[in-house]
């Protein structure tokens, strides 16, 4: 169940990277509230990826700390609690490196379902929210485009119901009507629960017309080995 009061998914006050000895992020705060989007631009190397990968539980900071509804974080990647975990869902830029290549891609979305042991039966509904086909559900990422396999993926980032989703630089590989269509189901996601949205890209015009607020990180002397 969600806690009653939502306040949002916090950056507090993070110094990250992954060398101790030249962070790409320095004592840097941002806040995704609950019903809204945040994007965040800035140029590569700034640490755009390196932040959505510690708000997305998935490495720990050097300093500073993330809260998830006003709940401080204390562990990362598999050792932070499952409560946590499974209410951030996260979207990257590559799908390809994002699902197990011999998986068909019903078994891809229903992967975190199994996981966390919930029914599977809702792979259907899932996959028609981001408007794939039955027949596509039986094919592996090698025998499907960049834009369906990245619907696949979003189906996964939703299916546990996360109140935060983190899209790093989703929209990369895709034309813009996959774009379009995608920004649409995570809209829609947000008006029907209440989710807080952080929206990574390069692309200013996206951003502008997708977020709330758009956050800019100055460019890094350090190098942002998550390529953003």
């Amino acid at each position: 169940m969600p806690p009653a009061v939502l306040t949002g998914l916090t950056a507090d006050a993070i110094t990250a990277g992954y060398d101790p000895a030249h962070p790409v992020l320095t004592d840097f705060t941002l806040t995704v509230p609950p019903g809204l989007t945040v994007g965040l631009a800035g140029p590569s190397g700034s640490g755009k990826s390196t932040l959505a990968r510690v708000l997305a539980l998935l490495h720990k900071p050097f300093a500073g700390a993330v809260h998830l509804d006003g709940t401080p974080v204390t562990a990362y990647r598999q050792r932070a609690p499952r409560r946590q975990r499974t209410r951030i869902g996260v979207l990257f830029q590559q799908p390809r490196l994002s699902v197990d290549p011999r998986m068909t891609l019903r078994t891809a979305i229903a992967e975190p379902l199994r996981a966390n042991g919930h029914p599977v039966d809702v792979v259907d509904e899932l996959a028609d929210r981001v408007m794939l086909t039955p027949e596509l559900l039986t094919r592996r990422p090698h025998e499907v485009s960049d834009g369906q396999l990245q619907r696949a993926c979003l189906a996964r980032a939703l299916a546990l119901g996360p109140a935060y989703l983190v899209c790093d630089e989703m929209t990369t590989m895709l034309d813009a009507s996959t774009t379009a269509a995608l920004v649409t189901v995570i809209r829609d996601y947000q008006r029907r629960t209440g989710a807080g949205v952080l929206a990574i890209s390069h692309d200013a015009v996206l951003l502008r017309h997708w977020a709330d607020e758009v956050v800019t990180l100055p460019g890094s002397a350090g190098a942002d080995l998550s390529s953003g």
